[in-house]
C-alpha cells in the first residue's frame, strides 16, 4: 500500500486526482499505475483500471485470479466491475469513498451473490495517510480555483472561462496552469503561468521561460514537457493572463518589476530566465535589477506554434493591446540602423 501511496504522490504532481494502485502476485509487484483521466484524456484511465491493464499485460493473461489489487481509494462502480472482469483474487484498499464508493460505502458488489466471481476485500489499510492526501489536493485545487475567480479590474479584460476551458483541446494542460493576483507590481490584475509538474527544490536551478512580442506562455509546452522544475509566464496583457485595455500602462521597466516580483515567489536554487531575442530589451532591464541567483539566457527565434493556439487568448481588438504595446516598446529600443 504504501507504494500505492507513492502512484498516489504521482498523480497529485502531475495535477491528477491523487490515487495510486499497485497489482502484486505471489509477493512481486508486477503493476504500478495511478489516476490519468486529465492527461490521457480518459474517463476510464483511473488508477485500478491502469492497474490492471498493466497488470494483464504483464502476465499475457487478462484472469489475475491470483494477483491482489493495492489502491489507496475505495474503488467506483466502474473500478469494482473492473476488479470482478478479471477475476481479481484480493482486493486492498485505503481510505473510504463515501459518494462513490462501490465496495460498501455506497453499495457493495462484492457481496452480490449472484455474480459468477467473489473477491476477498480489505479496507482500511492506510487509510489515514490515504485520506489526508487527497484532502490535502483537493484543499490546494480550491485555494486555486479561487484565485482563479479573484475581480477583474474595470481597465483590463480577461478570458471567458469557456475559452480558457477549451484550452486543453489546443493541447494546453488544465493541470500546468497557475495564478496570482498578488504581486505588488500588477496592482491588481491577475497573471498566468504554466508550470510542470516538477517540484521546484532549494537546491536545482528552475527554469524560467518568457514569450515574445507575438506568442504566450504556451509556445514552451515542449519544453516544460522534461525532467526539470520549468515555468512559462504570461507578461499582463499577454495570453490568460489579464489584459489592460491601454497600451500606455506597458512599460519595459514594468514588465521586468513584474518577473522580478515573479521570480521571488518561487523557490529554487537559482533560474534562467530565458526569452526569444526579440524580448532582449525586457532581458537587459532584469539584468540591470542584479537579481541575487537570476541569470538570463537570449534564445534564438520564438518556438513555433500553431496558430490556432497562438490567436486562442486574443479574442478581439481590445484583447491584442498588450502585443501592440509590447511591439511598439521593442521597435523603439532597437537601434535605428542606416
Amino acid at each position: 500500500m504504501r507504494l500505492a501511496l507513492d502512484q498516489a504522490h504521482s498523480a497529485a504532481l502531475a495535477g491528477e486526482v491523487p490515487v495510486g494502485a499497485v497489482v502484486v502476485r505471489q509477493g512481486r509487484v508486477i503493476a504500478s499505475a495511478h489516476n490519468s483521466p486529465l492527461g490521457s484524456i480518459d474517463p476510464c484511465a483511473h488508477a485500478e483500471v491502469n492497474a490492471l491493464r498493466a497488470a494483464a499485460k504483464a502476465l499475457g493473461n487478462y484472469r489475475l485470479e491470483d494477483c491482489t489489487l493495492y489502491v489507496t481509494l475505495e474503488p467506483c462502480l466502474m473500478c469494482s466491475g473492473a476488479v470482478l472482469a478479471s477475476r481479481l483474487g484480493r482486493l486492498v484498499f485505503g481510505a473510504t469513498e463515501p459518494k462513490t464508493g462501490a465496495a460498501g460505502s455506497v453499495l457493495n458488489v462484492f457481496t452480490q451473490p449472484q455474480l459468477n466471481h467473489q473477491t476477498q476485500t480489505t479496507g482500511g489499510v492506510l487509510g489515514a495517510e490515504s485520506a489526508a492526501l487527497l484532502q490535502s489536493f483537493f484543499e490546494e485545487r480550491r485555494k486555486h480555483h479561487d484565485q482563479q475567480r479573484v475581480p477583474l479590474r474595470e481597465d483590463a479584460l480577461r478570458l471567458s472561462d469557456a475559452a480558457t476551458a477549451a484550452m486543453a483541446n489546443l493541447g494546453v494542460p488544465a493541470q500546468f496552469s497557475r495564478y496570482t493576483q498578488s504581486l505588488p507590481a500588477l496592482q491588481g490584475l491577475r497573471l498566468h503561468w504554466l508550470q510542470n509538474a516538477v517540484p521546484p527544490s532549494f537546491d536545482a536551478e528552475m527554469q524560467v521561460f518568457l514569450h515574445g512580442p507575438n506568442d504566450w506562455s504556451a509556445a514552451y509546452l515542449d519544453a516544460l514537457h522534461t525532467g526539470q522544475a520549468a515555468v512559462a509566464v504570461d507578461l499582463p496583457g499577454f495570453g490568460l493572463s489579464d489584459k489592460p485595455k491601454k497600451e500606455t500602462l506597458h512599460s519595459v521597466a514594468w514588465y521586468a518589476q513584474v518577473l522580478a516580483e515573479f521570480l521571488a515567489l518561487h523557490t529554487a536554487k537559482s533560474f534562467v530566465l530565458a526569452a526569444p531575442h526579440s524580448m532582449k530589451a525586457v532581458l537587459a532591464h532584469v539584468q540591470e535589477m542584479n537579481l541575487p541567483n537570476v541569470s538570463v539566457l537570449t534564445l534564438g527565434a520564438s518556438p513555433p506554434m500553431a496558430q490556432a493556439l497562438r490567436h486562442a487568448p486574443y479574442q478581439d481588438k481590445g484583447h491584442e493591446a498588450g502585443p501592440r504595446a509590447l511591439r511598439a516598446l521593442l521597435s523603439a529600443s532597437s537601434p535605428v540602423r542606416h
